[in-house]
């Protein structure tokens, strides 16, 4: 089978490099399933991102697809021809339309019986013919935040489109987008090789580059960097903190990545390090260095696109952009230390929180209100959660959250520590904004964290109760990150504490009138909605937080518990005729005719399977107890899992419908009190349908 090599690209003007990855991995992917459709196989697909150019390389392509037998259905045979065997016009019409008579038509076995048809060879799709089709396809699906028009043209991409390259094997392909045809010639390094690039053929794309001054493969160029980066702070004595997102930013920001040290005044030191890190790494794209002691060094890394003969200047030129940002940075520090964080309260009245909700002292008075009931909870110190909560949020006013609003809470700490508050409190402060983001860390103290909850549950009671519920595209008081974070602080504080008291507690800070009637359950159906997608990451199916949820638990660290056993029994033999024979005692307590209530007696027990039932029963009852008052879960599932033989027995030997409709009503007793046993660890039925 003759196969070539395949390549795209798309060259544009500078792209921006937060969007590379996922356009490029989009064309890729889109072009990758166009050519399986259409029978076109491959041995590899491979896309190159840089900011100049999106580019996908398919290797191995075959030159044509095999030819394929499609099959065109007609009327049902039974209906064919009439009672003299002749053809009906139905069948008749058919023929017609295809071209052919009657006779030439088939019987064709399908589902639905046998039909007249005809089997129609297909040669396959031949490559060079559809290749630029599907190409202008995927081109039209990459996804792209803003479009924008250039030119006259009324075409639309993210960045003007400067040129095309359309190769099959050393083939140029016809193909004319944004005003430009399809060829051979693509770009080199903007400054280290401005003339045209002529690639001989599709395979020699990658190499061709390289020569021209272009790593394409965006991996490719992000281990240069790195290894760069982590030669220089090597050879300085340090460590660089090379944060995934920033490396990924810069990796689509150069083309020949160059990474230099630069340095600056020591004196900056004294301002706090994350205002310092903020200033180089999200307005200037910079990798920070620190010492062995992981404190911050007066030095640099900057990648630069070019590879200068005098470094230097290049150097040189980042540091003087560096200094004004770390100038602003120290004054707004010393600065806001000259008044004291709780003399900002004030000033929170003049800052609307939300329209409806008020102001952020309004919620400032709703959080110390329901730090209170938290912390009793948690049995932490409640001078300190108090106080910390009183102050949580007088940082937003200040000069450097203002400047760098990603400093909120750690500039709070560091001024609640210059005033000579406790370090306990400027760490609650501080940490009350943790975890920020998925798989950050929480706040280390109960103090902190009941600060924390106060917090988040205030806004998600306030936002749902004014009906403002995020959509599946916007979240702007970050409601899904506020669940998750109530849910990991919880779960880490090991406390029995119901989602449904939090909540109500959270209502009680708001005047009355103000929410809506049903806020506290959609806050808390949200939160446990919100746990599916925490056990997901972890690989716990859904079907199993549901047979705990089932039951009515809203304690998340309770649910956490249950959960847990329940996964790790899930998967034996046990688990799964267990939940088979519950849904079966479901079912048919669901079709009783009415409520099953009471105990089952036992001198109404007739058959031996029930009366072993019945023992088994009791007895799974009586070690129960403990072990549940204990939380010990999974030694409770142990003894739920030995009571598999007698309900077989039951079921194999016992028909619970009998005739006599107060041995039936023993009977349906019998399987209730089975399933309220099974009901105290989990809705175990809802693992049937895994």
């Amino acid at each position: 089978m003759s196969c070539a090599d395949f390549l795209f690209e798309l060259g544009t003007e500078e792209l921006p490099a937060g969007q590379l990855t996922t356009m490029a991995e989009a064309l890729c992917d889109t072009l990758s399933k166009s050519l399986t459709d259409k029978g076109l196989q491959f041995e590899s697909s491979r896309w190159f991102a840089t900011p100049r150019r999106l580019a996908v390389s398919i290797k191995g392509l075959t030159l044509a697809a095999p030819a394929v037998e499609r099959e065109i259905l007609g009327p049902p045979v039974a209906s064919a021809k009439d009672g003299e065997g002749n053809w009906t016009p139905a069948a008749q019409g058919f023929a017609r339309k295809q071209g052919v008579t009657a006779d030439a038509l088939i019987p064709i076995d399908t589902d639905k019986g046998p039909r007249l048809g005809l089997r129609i060879a297909e040669a396959g799709a031949v490559a060079k013919e559809v290749l630029p089709e599907l190409v202008s396809l995927a081109v039209a699906a990459i996804p792209v935040s803003k479009r924008m028009r250039w030119g006259r043209s009324r075409d639309e991409f993210l960045r003007p489109v400067q040129w095309l390259v359309l190769l099959l094997g050393d083939e140029v392909l016809p193909l004319s987008l944004y005003n430009c045809d399809a060829d051979r010639i693509t770009r080199g390094h903007r400054f280290h090789h401005g003339a045209p690039v002529t690639l001989k053929n599709a395979a020699s794309y990658e190499q061709t580059l390289l020569e021209a001054k272009v790593i394409a493969d965006f991996s490719a160029r992000q281990a240069r960097i790195q290894s760069q980066v982590e030669a220089l702070a090597n050879d300085a004595g340090a460590r660089a903190v090379i944060d995934p997102d920033l490396l990924n930013e810069v990796t689509g920001l150069v083309e020949w990545p160059v990474a230099l040290m630069g340095s600056f005044d020591k004196k900056f030191l004294e301002v706090p390090a994350e205002a310092l890190i903020s200033s180089m790494k999200v307005h200037q794209k910079y990798f920070h260095l620190v010492d062995q002691e992981a404190q911050l060094l007066a030095n640099f890394i900057t990648v630069a696109n070019i590879e200068s003969r005098d470094p230097s200047q290049v150097i040189a030129g980042n540091e003087r952009v560096i200094r004004p940002r770390l100038s602003d940075a120290a004054f707004f520090f010393e600065t806001d230390k000259q008044s004291a964080l709780s003399s900002r309260l004030q000033r929170l009245e003049g800052v609307v929180f939300q329209q409806k909700l008020g102001t952020l002292a309004d919620k400032t008075a709703r959080i110390v209100g329901l730090t209170q009931p938290i912390n009793d909870a948690f049995r932490a110190e409640a001078d300190t959660s108090v106080r910390a909560a009183k102050l949580c949020k007088c940082d937003l006013v200040s000069d450097m959250v203002l400047e760098f609003p990603e400093l909120q809470g750690i500039a709070g700490g560091h001024y609640a520590r210059h005033d000579g508050e406790s370090a306990a409190v400027a760490d609650a402060v501080e940490q009350h904004y943790w975890p920020r983001f998925a798989g950050d860390h929480l706040p280390a103290s109960a103090e902190a964290r009941a600060v924390a909850l106060a917090d988040r549950l205030d806004t998600m009671v306030g936002i749902f109760g004014i009906g403002q519920l995020p959509t599946g595209s916007k979240d702007p008081f970050g409601l899904r990150r506020a669940a998750l974070a109530v849910i990991r602080i919880l779960i880490a504080q090991r406390n029995p504490i119901a989602l449904t008291q939090l909540v109500t507690w959270a209502c009680a800070q708001y005047p009355a009138g103000l929410l809506s009637a049903t806020v506290a359950d959609d806050v808390v159906a949200y939160i446990i909605e919100r746990l599916r997608a925490f056990y997901e990451d972890q690989g716990i199916a859904v079907e199993i937080l549901r047979a705990v949820t089932h039951i009515g638990i809203t304690s998340p660290t309770e649910i956490d518990a249950r959960v847990k056993a329940l996964h790790a029994f899930a998967d034996s033999d046990a688990a799964v005729a267990l939940a088979a024979a519950n849904k079966r005692v479901a079912n048919i307590l669901a079709k009783a005719e009415h409520a099953v209530d009471g105990q089952p007696g036992a001198s109404l027990l007739q058959e031996a399977a029930e009366k072993t039932l019945f023992d088994a029963l009791a007895q799974a009852k009586t070690t129960l107890d403990p072990l549940l008052e204990g939380e010990d879960y999974a030694a409770a599932l142990t003894v739920l899992a030995d009571l598999r033989a007698p309900i077989d027995a039951f079921f194999e030997g016992v028909m619970v419908n009998a005739e006599d409709p107060a041995l039936k009503l023993n009977r349906l007793k019998l399987l209730s009190a089975l399933r309220a046993q099974f009901l105290r660890v989990a809705d175990i039925a809802e693992m049937a349908t895994r």
